[in-house]
C-alpha cells in the first residue's frame, strides 16, 4: 500500500530546498556569501562559479571579499561580478576582490520584497501541483480497487496536511527573508 502523503514530502523536500538557495542569493542589507557564490565565470575557456576560483569572506557591516587562488583568473572573476546584474562593483587588489554593498534604497527594498514575494508564489504553485499529483493517484487506486473509499479520503486529507506543512514553512522563509530585507 503506498503512502501518498510521504511521496508528497518527498517530492517536495528538493523543490523547498531550491527554494531555501534562491533566496539566500537575493541582496539583502546584509553580506551573504550565496549573494555571489554561484555566479558563473569564464575562465580558460570553461564556466566555473565564484566558489570554485576562491574563498569568500563577509567583512561586517557590508563588504564581501573574494580571495582568488589563481591570480590570472581575478579580472575574469571581477568582471563576471559586474556584470551579473546583480549591481555589484568589484574592487581588484591584488588576488583579492571586494565588494562594497551600498546601503539598500526603500525603492530597492520594495523590489526586493516583490521579487521574493514572485518566487514564493512560484513555489507554491509546485507545491500545489505535486499535491494534484498526488490526488491523481489516489484516485486512480481508488478507480482501480486498490484502496477503498474511506482510505481514499483519508489520504487526500493526509495529503493536503502535508500541503499545509510545507507552506507554513515556505510562509516562515519568506517572512524571514523581508525582516532580512528590511533591517
Amino acid at each position: 500500500m503506498e503512502d501518498y502523503a510521504k511521496d508528497l514530502e518527498k517530492a517536495a523536500r528538493p523543490v523547498i530546498e531550491s527554494f531555501k538557495s534562491e533566496l539566500g542569493g537575493v541582496r539583502a542589507n546584509r553580506p551573504n556569501p550565496k549573494l555571489v557564490e554561484d555566479i558563473k565565470v569564464d575562465y580558460m575557456e570553461q564556466q566555473f562559479s565564484i566558489k570554485q576560483l576562491g574563498s569568500i569572506s563577509i567583512i561586517p557591516p557590508r563588504e564581501i571579499n573574494v580571495t582568488v587562488w589563481d591570480q590570472a583568473s581575478v579580472n575574469a572573476v571581477a568582471k563576471a561580478i559586474e556584470t551579473s546584474g546583480r549591481g555589484l562593483t568589484a574592487n581588484v587588489n591584488g588576488s583579492v576582490i571586494r565588494i562594497n554593498l551600498p546601503t539598500l534604497t526603500d525603492e530597492r527594498r520594495q523590489e526586493l520584497t516583490k521579487l521574493v514575494k514572485n518566487l514564493t508564489e512560484q513555489i507554491k504553485i509546485k507545491i500545489r501541483s505535486l499535491r494534484d499529483e498526488s490526488n491523481k493517484k489516489i484516485e486512480s487506486a481508488f478507480k482501480a480497487k486498490q484502496i477503498n473509499e474511506d482510505k481514499k479520503f483519508k489520504s487526500k486529507e493526509q495529503v493536503q496536511k502535508n500541503v499545509d506543512k510545507l507552506n507554513a514553512e515556505i510562509e516562515t522563509l519568506l517572512a524571514a527573508k523581508i525582516k532580512e530585507i528590511s533591517e
